[in-house]
C-alpha cells in the first residue's frame, strides 16, 4: 500500500488486490504504455495523459510528476513510513533525538552505528526483520549515538529501545 499526497492538498491510497490496482479502495481500470525511459501513455475513464516522472527523491519520498504539462509534486509513504508514523517515530528534520523504540516486535539483522557517532536525518540505524520484511530504521532526526541497546540476532519486542540518543 502507498499513500500519496499531491501538493498537500489531494490525499490518495494505492494498493495492488491480487494484481490488480486499487486507487481508494476501487478498482482501476486503465491502459498504461511505457514511451520512454520517464514518459507514459495513460487512457484513463476514456481520456488520455501523457506523463513524465521528472524527478525522484527515494530518501525524501518525493515525486514530480508532469501530466498534460501540468506539475504536481506528491509525497509518497508506504506501509512501513505509515507505521513510523503510527507509531509516533516521525519527527521533522533536524530535530532531536532522545532515543529509537521497536515499531513492531522483530529480529534486529544489523546495526549500522556506534556509541559515539553523529547521525542526520535519513541516516541508516539498523536492519530490522518483521512481518517477514527486512525494514531499514532511519533516523527521524539529528543527534549523537549514545548508547546501542540491541546487537545482531536480537530478537525485540514492539517498543523496545533500540537506541539511545544524547
Amino acid at each position: 500500500m502507498f499513500r500519496i499526497k499531491v501538493a498537500d492538498k489531494h490525499e490518495f491510497t494505492i494498493n495492488k488486490d491480487n494484481g490488480n490496482l486499487q486507487l481508494n479502495g476501487q478498482p482501476v481500470d486503465w491502459d498504461v504504455e511505457v514511451t520512454g525511459q520517464h514518459t507514459f501513455s495513460i487512457m484513463w475513464n476514456q481520456e488520455h495523459y501523457d506523463a513524465e516522472v521528472q524527478s525522484f527523491d527515494k530518501k525524501a519520498k518525493k515525486v514530480r510528476v508532469k501530466v498534460n504539462n501540468n506539475i504536481y509534486e506528491m509525497d509518497v509513504k508506504d506501509e512501513f513510513d505509515l507505521l513510523l508514523e503510527k507509531m509516533g517515530m516521525h519527527q521533522g528534520a533536524g530535530a532531536k533525538l532522545n532515543e529509537l523504540k521497536s515499531p513492531m516486535p522483530g529480529l534486529v539483522l544489523d546495526v549500522m552505528v556506534t556509541s559515539g557517532q553523529e547521525v542526520k536525518k535519513g541516516d541508516p540505524l539498523l536492519i530490522l526483520e518483521a512481518m517477514k520484511m527486512e525494514n531499514v530504521l532511519k533516523s527521524p532526526g539529528e543527534g549523537v549515538v549514545k548508547e546501542v541497546a540491541v546487537t545482531s540476532g536480537d530478537a525485540v519486542e514492539k517498543n523496545a529501545l533500540l537506541i539511545e540518543f544524547d
